[in-house]
C-alpha cells in the first residue's frame, strides 16, 4: 500500500493523531485554548472510577466477596497499605485520596492500549476534527494534577502547623543555627531552598508522567501508521511490535500511575510533618 493511501501520507497522519481538540478561550482565537478532548475523556473515566466503586461499595456483602468485591478489597488494602507507609496519621483524607488519584490515572494511561483510530474515528464521526483519547498525553492534565498536589501539601501544611509555623519552615531549614545572626544569614538560602523544593515537585511529578505515557502513545502512532500506509511491508512486523509494546506498555502504565499516587501521598505526608 502506497504512503500517500487514504489521501494523507505517513507524516500527516502522525500530526494529526498528535493534534488536540482545541477550543478557543476567546472570540478572537488567539494562543489561549482548551483541549476539549482531554477534559472530555478525563471526566468521563474519572466518573466510570466512581460508578464502578460505588456500585461495588453498595453491593458489599460480609459473605464470600464476588470476583467484583474482592477486587475492589486488595485495591484498597493495596492503597491504604502504601498510604500506611507514607503517613503515620490518620488516613481519613488521604486515603480515599490515593485511591482516586491512582485509579483515575491508571484509567486514563490504560486508554493508550486501545488502538490508536479506534476513539478518534468515532469522536470524528460526530464532527470532532482531531481527538486525542490519552489525557495522560496531555502535558497540560499531568500539570493541573501536579499543582493540585502542590496546593493540597500547602493546605494540609498549614491547617497541621498554622500558617505562621508553616513558613517558619522555610526560613529555619534545611541550614540550621543556633546564633539569631546566623538564622537571619541562613534565611535567604532557606527560603531559595524551599522555593526551589517547591517549583521541582510538581514539574518533575508532571513531567514524568507525561514523558512516560506521551512516548508510549507516539509509538503506537507510529505502529499504526506503519499498519496503515505500509500494509503490504510491515503488516507482520506490526502486529508483532504492536503486541509486545502492549504488554510492555501495561506495566509502565501501572508503575506510572503508582508512582504518581505514592509521590502524591508523600508530599502531603511530609507537608505535614512536625521536624
Amino acid at each position: 500500500m502506497s504512503a500517500e493511501a487514504g489521501g494523507e501520507n505517513f507524516t500527516q497522519y502522525i500530526q494529526h493523531h498528535l493534534t488536540f481538540w482545541n477550543a478557543p478561550l476567546t472570540q478572537t482565537g488567539g494562543m489561549a485554548s482548551i483541549h476539549v478532548d482531554s477534559i472530555i475523556m478525563s471526566v468521563v473515566l474519572g466518573g466510570i472510577f466512581f460508578v464502578w466503586f460505588w456500585w461495588f461499595a453498595r453491593r458489599a456483602t460480609s459473605g464470600v466477596p464476588g470476583k467484583g468485591q474482592a477486587f475492589v478489597e486488595l485495591a484498597l488494602e493495596f492503597v491504604d497499605g502504601q498510604v500506611k507507609d507514607a503517613w503515620h496519621g490518620s488516613r481519613k483524607v488521604l486515603g480515599p485520596l490515593a485511591l482516586t488519584i491512582f485509579f483515575w490515572i491508571l484509567f486514563m494511561n490504560l486508554m493508550d492500549v486501545i488502538p490508536v483510530d479506534f476513539i478518534p474515528t468515532a469522536a470524528e464521526a460526530t464532527g470532532a476534527a482531531h481527538f486525542r483519547p490519552v489525557p495522560t498525553a496531555d502535558v497540560n492534565t499531568t500539570f493541573a494534577m501536579s499543582l493540585t498536589v502542590l496546593l493540597l501539601s500547602l493546605f494540609f501544611g498549614m491547617r497541621a502547623k498554622g500558617i505562621v509555623g508553616y513558613f517558619k519552615g522555610w526560613v529555619s531549614a534545611p541550614f540550621t543555627a543556633k546564633g539569631i545572626l546566623m538564622k537571619i544569614v541562613l534565611a535567604p538560602f532557606n527560603i531559595l531552598m524551599a522555593l526551589i523544593e517547591h517549583i521541582t515537585q510538581p514539574v518533575s511529578l508532571a513531567l514524568r508522567l507525561f514523558g512516560n505515557i506521551f512516548a508510549g502513545d507516539l509509538l503506537f502512532m507510529l505502529i499504526a501508521g506503519l499498519l496503515t500506509h505500509f500494509l503490504s511491508l510491515w503488516f507482520p512486523l506490526g502486529i508483532l511490535g504492536y503486541a509486545v509494546w502492549s504488554i510492555f506498555e501495561l506495566l509502565i502504565i501501572l508503575i506510572q500511575a503508582f508512582i504518581f499516587m505514592y509521590l502524591a501521598v508523600t508530599y502531603i505526608a511530609m507537608a505535614q510533618q512536625q521536624h
